[in-house]
């Protein structure tokens, strides 16, 4: 009794293994909690303006230039213009985020809602200041105005959010289908992307009326989400256990606040302004805004940015290809080293036993008794006979194959020192599989109940 307290007791797992499996458990939440308050609560708990460039008409830039300084340091880049054309114009290419005319009688600001809601807002308080200050009032001239359903200048970002996040789901989801190929997922990953993307341009422009009716969208948006999606699965290989972290913090905790989506990138701080024109979310989302508002402005630029995520997501899928058949090879050649430690020796008088099925009971013709035995019954113990018995190495290769006999029963012998996989299976019933050691003198017993196959539907009586 003693002995048997003492042994259960050492089997209990030791602290520092609960400890290690309850981090294996809980690290991917507190990533989750981590990476939301540093990529969300600061760069959106107060938005601030940083470099936000801004042309202005005539000789006054400078002084202004200085005034704006002065006032908030490091908030506004002055860039002047010959005249009030030129700074509309600049705000259309996309060069500044504003235009500002000063005049004795009034002065007008040109401003871009489709660049952000915040940031016209700002701007607009910004120089209805300055204007106030030189006497004169201020109007403002909206020159790329959003479409009707979307009043807050932010329905761009969460189409764009909708289809990312099912794009890095659908990785993780096709992960746990074990029936299909790679090149399956691939196929599917792509469906999935084209579907997404008709869908979503459909919904947000003709249900909602959240975007114009720009078919260019849908392809741009396809473009994002096998961007995502080949990247994220690309990585799969490379980062084992830690690919959902890595993904998640890639394509979601990084990219929705430097997308300028949500708060203008002029407004959030420079690690996330950095990373604008470098991830999808954010590239997107400027594409599609110069598709739908800025006469295809920069479009090119920005595409040619998710095209590059695809090819790294290809590149990728490919370096991993590469490791799964480099780690074949080394397991053939391990398998065959092994094999050839095990060939027999040169010694006539000693030859090591060759695995083979032998009689379940008793010994075989060559004097071997069964170190692996057991019987194959149904679900309600029967016994079952002819069922194929078949033992592999774990790296797949056949090492005996037997039948059960009229009992159900099965054996094999010469399996010392090996981990088997043994599979029963039979052409009616539901195949088992199940992972043994064999050691020398302990025969170890596998007993397997088989479940009958499902009718197929087609062989399923019609009702009366």
């Amino acid at each position: 009794m003693a002995e048997s307290t003492a042994q259960t007791e050492s089997e209990q797992p030791s602290t520092g293994a609960k400890v290690r499996a309850l981090a294996s458990g809980l690290w991917f939440p507190a990533f989750f909690f981590t990476g939301f308050l540093v990529c969300y609560l600061l760069p959106f708990h107060n938005p601030t303006p940083h470099h936000v460039d801004v042309a202005v008409a005539g000789p006054s830039a400078h002084q202004l230039d200085q005034a704006l300084e002065e006032k908030s340091p490091g908030a506004f880049d002055i860039h002047q213009v010959a005249d009030a054309d030129a700074a509309r114009q600049a705000v259309l290419d996309r060069d500044t985020s504003a235009g500002y005319v000063p005049g004795q009688d009034g002065s007008e600001l040109y401003v871009a809602k489709a660049d952000g809601f915040s940031l016209e807002s700002l701007l607009e308080k910004t120089f209805t200041s300055v204007a106030e200050g030189s006497g004169g009032t201020l109007k403002v001239t909206d020159v790329a105005g959003t479409a009707p359903g979307d009043a807050t200048g932010t329905g761009l970002f969460y189409l764009v959010l909708a289809c990312t996040i099912p794009s890095y789901i659908t990785v993780m989801m096709l992960l746990r289908v074990t029936m299909i190929s790679k090149r399956g997922k691939i196929a599917s990953l792509a469906a999935v992307g084209a579907c997404m993307s008709a869908i979503a341009y459909f919904v947000a422009g003709y249900g909602m009326d959240v975007i114009p009716h720009e078919p260019l969208a849908i392809p741009l948006v396809f473009l994002m989400t096998q961007a995502v999606a080949l990247t994220a699965y690309g990585l799969v290989p490379f980062c084992k256990q830690f690919f959902p972290g890595v993904a998640l913090g890639i394509f979601i905790l990084l990219s929705m606040p430097s997308s300028s989506g949500a708060v203008p990138v002029q407004m959030v701080p420079a690690f996330f302004r950095a990373l604008h024109p470098i991830l999808p979310m954010g590239n997107l989302i400027e594409a599609l805004r110069g598709v739908f508002y800025f006469d295809g402005v920069n479009v090119w630029r920005h595409t040619l940015v998710l095209c590059a995520w695809v090819v790294a997501g290809v590149l990728l899928l490919l370096a991993g290809r590469w490791k799964e058949l480099r780690a074949a090879a080394k397991e053939s050649e391990e398998e065959k080293a092994e094999e050839e430690q095990e060939a027999p020796v040169e010694d006539p008088t000693f030859e090591l036993p060759e695995p083979s099925a032998v009689p379940p009971h008793g010994r075989s013709a060559s004097g071997q008794r069964p170190e692996l035995s057991g019987r194959i019954t149904d679900p309600h113990g029967n016994p079952l006979p002819g069922v194929a018995i078949t033992v592999t190495r774990t790296h797949g290769r056949e090492m005996v194959r037997a039948t059960s006999d009229a009992n159900g029963e099965y054996a094999a012998a010469g399996l010392a020192g090996h981990i088997v996989n043994v599979i029963a299976s039979t052409p009616d019933r539901l195949a088992a599989v199940a992972r043994v050691q064999v050691r020398e003198g302990h025969p170890v017993r596998q007993d397997f109940r088989l479940e009958p196959r499902a009718p197929h539907p087609s062989h399923t009586a019609p009702a009366s």
